[in-house]
């Protein structure tokens, strides 16, 4: 029962950020909601994945931001908006602040201490924190440009060039 408790508040933090995140890049008013509940929905995702089934958090981030990114498409083409304009906010939870954070107070304690006689837990500590916060990064920009990629209305073969001079 606390996993649904936890999960429920997790829905409406994750909105509030997003709703947060949608003012603050002037989306329109009609679309602010569409950026609450996707946002609500891809973290609360992400949070059932790695605390509820013990899944990876890259891999939960994936889940999440895969879920936005596809769900966006559609709700895009109802609106008539472009996807990005709830997507980022709604995929603006999940960036990985903490992971970022602890690998730039590594990197700082580890030039401070010199790389002649590094400390090795540090420099474990450091990379993981570093290459986590990298894949974080990458799996937010994987999910928000999937479904872009997969339901795009045009291809490069439907392009014309007019070059006449």
């Amino acid at each position: 029962m606390n996993l649904v408790i936890a999960t429920i508040i997790d829905i409406f933090l994750g909105a509030i950020i997003a709703v947060g995140w949608s003012i603050l890049f002037n989306s329109p008013r009609k679309v602010v909601w569409i950026a609450a509940l996707l946002g609500g929905l891809g973290h609360s995702i992400r949070y059932l994945l790695a605390e509820g089934f013990g899944a990876h958090l890259v891999l939960a981030t994936l889940a999440g931001t895969i879920t936005i990114g596809l769900l966006g498409i559609i709700f895009s083409r109802k609106a008539d908006v472009p996807p990005v304009v709830f997507t980022m906010p709604a995929c603006i939870t999940m960036i990985p602040g903490m992971y970022a954070y602890h690998s730039m107070i590594g990197f700082i304690r580890i030039a401070e201490t010199g790389l002649q006689n590094p400390d090795p837990f540090l420099m474990a500590k450091t990379t993981h924190y570093f290459v986590t916060t990298i894949a974080l990064l990458f799996t937010l920009s994987i999910g928000i440009t999937l479904g872009s990629l997969l339901f795009r209305k045009k291809t490069p073969r439907k392009i014309e060039l007019n070059l006449k001079d």
